[in-house]
């Protein structure tokens, strides 16, 4: 309980730091973020890491996982379906109801609730001894499928913000190069795998992905870089590795003090809301969803709580699933898929770079923010519900 508690607080005391950082450190803000950025993803590829290394599967079983990577998808593509619904038919007048450009926009926008935080997840879920229960194991397939389902159709989604380019290709081709490798020589390596080696594996990590990024930004500029997220790298490698098992003290309290930096830093990542004119920052180009007037914080904070709500009744789907385990273990699966973290906050940046604004963009990072603040209650959720399930 302390330790979920904790990691509530680290969330809470980066969320607090973000709004107010570009204050304090005023025109080092670009290098504190650059900084806060390595060691965010460098902490999260240590995570994933660990998490592939535990991803043992039967690959005679592959139709389980087919039906599994179909569930995923319709857990990510309910709430997405209904949040874009609602911004359109609330949100917006009648006038935009039929127009392609709001539609397109809003599907955008609406993206970021579709994927599961599985680095938050996972560290989570392990602290409170679920690590061995039915529930986190098939957790971690549904996850980091929702994740890779994430990550696939922002490509089109991309495509029809922009056109059709070579780079989106690109990145596609190394998804299923990645998922094809971890798949053939999944347990085959035996590497060294205590804490060091695998923060030094989660640094090779991101310095790879982030040499294709800056190599492709140098010669075709930023619109036509290649940015493949750790996410999937570093599970693949996790994945290829031999597991074996370091559960000494030491491996323990570093494993849990990158966990408690991470989710510090996950906080810290969020977009500045305070003080911030989203009307103002989108004006650079025209949207449907920048042009719209700013609503009061009363109404701001009503629609938060509408959307999270649509969010998590939409992550619901898995309820209707796994018919042979109790409907108590299904619905911790369910609730667990409730968490957002990295790669929802990575699809608002996206379409602040698309200058999408107005009401939607501070709804969606609010309500990003409100679900990290309850992620502790979640897993706690979790816990009770999974305790109910085991004990009888």
């Amino acid at each position: 309980m302390r330790k979920v508690l904790s990691f509530s607080a680290f969330l809470m005391v980066g969320l607090i730091v973000s709004q107010y950082l570009p204050v304090w450190v005023g025109g080092n803000y670009g290098t504190v973020k650059t900084v806060s950025n390595v060691f965010l993803y460098v902490c999260l590829g240590f995570i994933m890491i660990n998490v592939g290394r535990e991803f043992e599967v039967d690959k005679s079983r592959w139709r389980t996982y087919a039906e599994d990577y179909f569930i995923a998808m319709a857990t990510a593509a309910m709430p997405w379906f209904l949040i874009a619904a609602y911004y359109i038919f609330v949100l917006l007048p009648p006038d935009y109801w039929n127009s392609w450009e709001a539609w397109k926009e809003n599907l955008l926008l609406s993206r970021f609730a579709a994927p599961t935080s599985a680095g938050i997840l996972f560290t989570m879920l392990a602290a409170i001894g679920l690590k061995s229960s039915w529930m986190y194991k098939k957790i971690q397939v549904l996850a980091i499928f929702d994740d890779l389902d994430t990550i696939l159709l922002m490509i089109p989604l991309q495509i029809m913000m922009i056109g059709l380019r070579w780079q989106l290709l690109v990145i596609i081709f190394i998804v299923f190069l990645l998922l094809s490798f971890g798949w053939r020589q999944l347990g085959k390596y035996n590497w060294r795998q205590d804490w060091k080696a695998i923060l030094v594996y989660s640094a090779v990590v991101f310095i790879s992905t982030q040499s294709l990024y800056l190599i492709s930004k140098y010669l075709y500029g930023e619109s036509g870089s290649i940015h493949v997220e750790v996410l999937l790298p570093a599970f693949v490698l996790g994945m290829v590795m031999k597991h074996k098992e370091h559960d000494t003290p030491m491996e323990q309290k570093v494993s849990t003090g990158i966990s408690f930096f991470f989710m510090f830093l996950v906080g810290m990542s969020m977009p500045r809301f305070l003080g911030i004119d989203f009307t103002e920052a989108a004006s650079a180009g025209y949207s449907v969803t920048g042009s719209q007037e700013m609503m009061s914080w009363g109404m701001i904070l009503f629609h938060v709580v509408i959307v999270s709500l649509l969010s998590n009744i939409g992550k619901l789907f898995p309820v209707f699933f796994y018919r042979d385990r109790r409907l108590s273990e299904r619905l911790a699966l369910s609730i667990g898929m409730f968490t957002r973290g990295e790669v929802g906050a990575g699809v608002i940046f996206i379409a602040l770079g698309y200058n999408l604004g107005g009401p939607a963009l501070i709804i969606s990072v609010l309500t990003i923010v409100l679900n990290l603040i309850l992620t502790g209650i979640f897993v706690l959720w979790v816990k009770k519900l999974a305790l109910m399930s085991y004990k009888e």
